[in-house]
């Protein structure tokens, strides 16, 4: 349910929300935007950067956009540290924002919604079951990570309990539609009481809009 590019349900982080299979379709397709938010490791994506990335794209984020976000850290996917236990994440002041702004839901393409600092990878949970990132980053920083990432998945929470669909490790071709409006679908699997499901992302742009696509509507895998 949680491997590759794949969608969160509610109840992956909150008791008795709902399941893949109560969830309807139309949570996984519409319209949406690709932000252009550059992050380096251990980064967060603050209001801020959200803000000035959506200027980019003409008409802004709209009420319920499916909002994309290219960090570049696809293009480091692997299983190496560069990817999973340096990524950047969401801060919780973005979460609230797509909250408040009413989007339909959020694409990563990092390891997860939240910060790797956030995660059970670090101090939260049953962790920490990656110690010695928590380790260096102490010692980079200078104090103790608990401090910086106190809550355990706050922007999973923040997002999946109002009802903002979220969905990990994207890729592909992202930077093919970054700073652009287009239809996005992500389908699910029809998991019976599943908290997740592996999802297949693909994006509609308009061929005007995109080099070499002979097809007025073409779609790109961002998977």
């Amino acid at each position: 349910m949680h491997n590759s590019t794949h969608a969160d349900s509610p109840s992956h982080v909150i008791p008795e929300s709902p399941f893949t299979h109560e969830l309807p379709i139309q949570n996984y397709f519409g319209e949406a935007v690709c932000l252009d938010i550059p992050k380096g490791k251990w980064e967060l994506i603050t209001v801020e950067e959200i803000e000035e990335a959506a200027k980019k794209i003409p008409g802004g984020i709209k009420e319920g956009d499916w909002v994309l976000l290219n960090t570049g850290t696809h293009r480091r996917w692997g299983e190496n540290d560069d990817y999973f236990a340096y990524s950047p994440g969401l801060s919780i002041e973005g979460a609230k924002w797509f909250v408040d702004h009413h989007v339909r839901g959020v694409g990563f393409d990092m390891q997860a919604i939240d910060h790797i600092l956030y995660t059970y990878a670090a101090d939260h949970g049953p962790g920490p079951y990656v110690p010695r990132i928590v380790e260096e980053y102490e010692e980079m920083f200078g104090h103790p990570a608990i401090e910086d990432f106190p809550e355990w998945e706050p922007c999973h929470d923040i997002l999946m309990a109002n009802n903002v669909m979220g969905i990990e490790n994207l890729g592909g071709d992202l930077d093919k539609v970054t700073n652009q409006r287009f239809l996005f679908c992500a389908f699910p699997l029809r998991w019976y009481m599943g908290d997740g499901t592996i999802v297949r992302a693909v994006a509609f742009v308009p061929s005007d809009r995109v080099n070499d696509v002979p097809d007025k509507v073409y779609p790109y895998g961002v998977y």
